[in-house]
């Protein structure tokens, strides 16, 4: 049979690779981004008595009321917005499929969607695939700042949406209040949509604020965030988040849903809107992974690897241009094969494969797997 690919230049995910690579070499992997300890016993034991209590058969499409209704209570909580639970709060399969499908119920075919690199790496193959022209604003290192002057040339009348992610990864940067004073100035006036990934919205260090797209009433209005249950418990391999945007955007994004997912997890749901009726358990993470992170960074303070500072999520970039002058892709895979250390090269992260000599490294590990590996590579 011939094919013609929707798809032609996507293969296996650098995630997969790199993480196949180190269980087959033994080596320590901080390159795929989950934790290497357990959830919440409590959540757990949430999820058991859920299941016995036989909520076991398909939630409501738009999700579990219960937890619509706590999200919406948290997001007043946090970021001031009111929202409804009803029209604006939709539980997706995890924050991917969230993108995904807010991209795919939008996007129309020739329509131009502006994504700011080194960027998430479903982005571009969720635009593509829907028919869309995915243009490029690359920032360099080691500030990974946004020229928003710059970005501003990239709109055409084509422009129909602007992908955003805060707490950004790979780079662990931030966005602040001017940032999103310069989106709002970009896309108010014009006919886009800006989607926001906020999948690591508690995971925000230094005493800063997580500023989401939802403290922006303006921005709001024709404006999606996503968010990640998984990274917020400890529990990736759940898959559950959701998206909020105006009634508009949710009825659009659910009519796209409700054929693709149409509901997700039973009792994980019931489990997770009752675990966020006890706001500390997530609102104690900020100071949970800065001192991972902080961990990470002292014991990593005798190598050769210049840090770049991370701001939140929970990924620390090192610039290793005093060791190796080697592509990042290649010096990843020496990593695993000589010195058994998995990491993932920050190329990847941009279309254009622009090297900088970057490496992320994954910090929500347990105290002696950041150790361990550390120990490695400081002998580099």
């Amino acid at each position: 049979m011939l094919l013609s690919s929707k798809l032609p230049g996507v293969g296996t995910s650098i995630f997969t690779v790199m993480s196949a690579m180190a269980a087959e070499h033994g080596a320590i992997n901080l390159a795929q981004g989950f934790p290497d300890f357990d959830c919440s016993d409590r959540l757990k034991g949430l999820v058991d008595k859920y299941i016995r209590q036989g909520h076991n058969q398909y939630a409501p499409m738009p999700g579990l009321p219960a937890l619509r209704k706590v999200m919406a209570e948290k997001i007043k909580s946090l970021y001031g917005l009111d929202v409804n639970p009803d029209t604006e709060i939709t539980i997706t399969s995890g924050a991917t499929q969230a993108l995904y499908t807010a991209i795919s119920a939008l996007i129309r075919p020739d329509d131009e969607v502006i994504l700011i690199e080194p960027a998430y790496d479903s982005y571009r193959p969720s635009v593509e695939v829907n028919g869309g022209r995915a243009i490029t604003y690359e920032m360099s290192a080691p500030d990974y700042a946004i020229d928003w002057r710059m970005l501003e040339r990239l709109i055409s009348w084509k422009t129909r949406m602007i992908i955003v992610n805060t707490p950004h990864n790979p780079t662990g940067k931030i966005l602040k209040e001017a940032d999103w004073k310069e989106l709002q100035h970009i896309a108010v006036n014009r006919d886009i949509i800006v989607l926001c990934d906020e999948a690591y919205e508690h995971l925000v260090f230094d005493g800063e604020r997580h500023e989401s797209l939802l403290r922006y009433p303006q921005i709001f209005e024709r404006g999606m965030s996503v968010f990640s249950f998984g990274k917020t418990l400890h529990t990736t391999g759940w898959k559950l988040g959701c998206i909020v945007a105006p009634p508009d955007l949710t009825r659009e994004f659910r009519k796209v849903h409700q054929f693709t997912v149409f509901a997700v997890n039973t009792p994980m749901q019931h489990a997770v809107a009752e675990y966020f009726e006890t706001p500390s358990d997530y609102l104690e993470l900020n100071g949970f992974f800065e001192k991972k992170r902080n961990f990470l960074l002292q014991a990593m303070s005798g190598s050769r690897f210049k840090p770049l500072h991370s701001e939140g999520s929970y990924f620390q970039l090192y610039d290793y241009s005093a060791i190796s002058d080697e592509p990042d892709t290649e010096f990843a895979k020496q990593l695993i094969l000589e010195h058994g250390v998995a990491a993932i090269p920050v190329s990847v992260f941009y279309s254009s494969h622009k090297q900088e000599r970057v490496i992320r490294l994954c910090f929500a590990k347990k105290e002696e797997t950041l150790e361990r590996a550390a120990a490695i590579l400081c002998k580099i």
